[in-house]
C-alpha cells in the first residue's frame, strides 16, 4: 500500500507583474485524511497547486512532497496523482486509450487501465470516445487518471463538479476511503455544504493569504455553541436542570443551554427518566464562518499574524462580471479584485466561464473578531455573495459598470459592448 507524504507550503509567493496571487502561504498537509482547500473565487488556490505540482514557478518560497519538490521525484505519478480540469483529454481517443498513454509514458502495466476503469466506474465506457462524455464523466476519467500510478498522494481541484448526488455519494467515500489507507488527499471545493461531510481538516485562503488551518471543530469558539433540549416533559426537564444548577433559557423550540454539550445533557434526561423530543447542538454554520473569516470580519489564531493583503491599485481594476449588475453590493463597496486563478494563464480567452447562477447578496453579520483585535484597514473591505449551490463569488459594486471594464478605450460609452 503506498504511503502518504506531508505537503509543505512555505512562505510560498507568486505575483503576476503588480498582482498578488499568493502572498506568503505556510501550510502543512498530513497524510490520512482528507484536507479541504478554500477560498473565494480569486483566492489563489488553483495558483497554489500549480505551484504544489510544479506547473507554476513560485516567486519566493517552497512548495514540496515528502521534503521534495515535484521536479525531484523519481516516479511522479506513482507518487503524486492530480486532477486540476476534467477537459485535459483528447476527444478523439477513448477512455481506455487515454489512460494507455499516461500509463505508457510512466513505465506502468497496461493492466492497470482495466484496474482504474472499474474503480471509478467506467468499465462501461472505456471504449466510448471522450469528446461524447458528460462532465460527471469526464471528471471520473481525470479520477482514473489520478490513480492510475496508485499515488500516495491525491490532489484534486473540484471534485465533485458535475456529477449527480449519487456520484457525489460516491466521491466522498472514495475519498474517505483512500485516506483511511494513510494516503494525503487535498480537494479544493467551493460546495460547503459537500466539504462539512466530507473533510477532516481545513485550509482557507482570502486573496492569496492563510486565513484559517485546522479541523472543522476549530473553526468556531465553544461559546458560540449551544446545546438545545426539549422534553414533552418541560417540567421535569427543568427541575433536573435546577438541580444541577444548569442555566438554561426557555424558548419556544426548547431549553438553549451554554457550556454543557449534548452528550452530558442527555445523560442526565436519561438518568431522571426524562424522554427527550430534541437533542442537537447549534451555532454558526461553516458558511457563516466561511464568509466572516475571508471578509476580516472573523480572525483565527491559526493564521498567526498574517491578514488578508490589502489590495494594490493595480489589483483593484475589475474583470468583467457579466450577470452580477442586478445584485448591487452595499454602499461604499470596493471594486472587486483581480481573479487570481485566472492569472495562471497569460490571455485568458473570452469564452472564460463565468458565473450564471443568481446570486443572493450576504450582508456581513455583525460578530466581533474573537481571537485579535480588528486591524486598521487601508480601504473598505471586499464584498461576497453566495449562489444557491453553496459557490462563493465577488459581487459588483454599486454604480460600477462592468461593460466600461471591457470596453476598448476608443469606443464610446453609449455604444454597445458585445458580448
Amino acid at each position: 500500500m503506498p504511503d502518504g507524504q506531508v505537503l509543505e507550503l512555505a512562505g510560498l509567493t507568486k505575483r503576476f507583474g503588480s498582482i498578488s496571487a499568493v502572498d506568503d502561504l505556510s501550510a502543512r498537509i498530513e497524510p490520512g485524511q482528507v484536507t479541504g482547500f478554500l477560498g473565494p473565487n480569486g483566492a489563489g488556490k488553483t495558483t497554489s497547486l500549480r505551484m504544489l505540482l510544479g506547473l507554476v514557478r513560485p516567486t519566493s518560497g517552497t512548495a514540496t512532497i515528502g521534503g521534495k519538490h515535484f521536479s525531484e521525484l523519481a516516479s511522479p505519478l506513482q507518487t503524486v496523482g492530480a486532477a486540476l480540469e476534467a477537459s485535459s483529454f483528447h476527444p478523439g481517443r477513448s477512455a481506455a486509450n487515454h489512460l494507455k498513454v499516461y500509463a505508457r509514458a510512466a513505465g506502468l502495466q497496461t493492466t492497470r487501465v482495466d484496474e482504474v476503469l472499474g474503480l471509478v466506474g467506467l468499465a462501461d465506457v472505456a471504449s466510448r470516445r471522450v469528446g461524447g462524455f458528460s462532465l460527471g464523466i469526464r471528471q471520473r476519467l481525470g479520477l482514473a487518471t489520478a490513480l492510475l500510478g496508485d499515488p500516495g498522494v491525491v490532489v484534486l481541484d473540484e471534485p465533485s463538479n458535475g456529477l449527480d448526488p449519487e456520484g457525489i455519494r460516491w466521491m466522498r467515500s472514495l475519498l474517505r476511503h483512500l485516506a483511511e489507507e494513510g494516503r494525503t488527499v487535498l480537494i479544493s471545493s467551493h460546495l460547503l455544504a459537500e466539504v462539512q461531510q466530507t473533510v477532516d481538516a481545513l485550509l482557507i485562503i482570502s486573496r492569496g493569504r492563510l486565513v484559517f488551518q485546522g479541523g472543522i471543530e476549530d473553526l468556531a469558539d465553544p461559546d458560540e455553541y449551544a446545546t438545545v433540549v426539549d422534553s414533552p416533559d418541560r417540567a421535569g426537564l427543568s427541575r433536573v436542570l435546577d438541580e444541577r444548577d444548569i442555566e438554561y433559557q426557555l424558548l419556544r423550540n426548547g431549553f438553549t443551554i451554554r457550556h454543557h454539550d449534548p452528550v452530558e445533557i442527555g445523560g442526565l434526561a436519561a438518568g431522571a427518566g426524562i424522554a427527550l423530543s430534541n437533542l442537537q447542538s447549534k451555532g454558526a454554520s461553516l458558511e457563516d464562518i466561511f464568509l466572516e473569516l475571508v471578509s476580516g470580519v472573523r480572525v483565527h489564531q491559526s493564521a498567526g499574524a498574517a491578514s488578508p493583503a490589502e489590495p494594490t491599485p493595480d489589483a483593484e481594476t475589475p474583470p468583467s462580471t457579466a450577470g452580477l449588475d442586478a445584485f448591487p453590493a452595499p454602499t461604499g463597496a470596493p471594486a472587486p479584485a483581480v481573479s487570481h486563478d485566472a492569472l495562471s494563464s497569460d490571455a485568458p480567452g473570452p469564452d472564460e466561464a463565468r458565473p450564471s447562477t443568481a446570486l443572493v447578496a450576504v450582508m456581513t453579520p455583525p460578530r466581533t473578531v474573537r481571537t485579535a483585535p480588528e486591524a486598521p484597514e487601508a480601504g473598505p473591505r471586499q464584498s461576497y455573495a453566495v449562489a444557491s449551490t453553496g459557490v462563493i463569488d465577488i459581487v459588483s459594486p454599486a454604480g460600477h459598470d462592468d461593460r466600461a471594464a471591457d470596453r476598448p478605450a476608443d469606443q464610446p460609452l453609449d455604444q454597445e459592448v458585445p458580448r
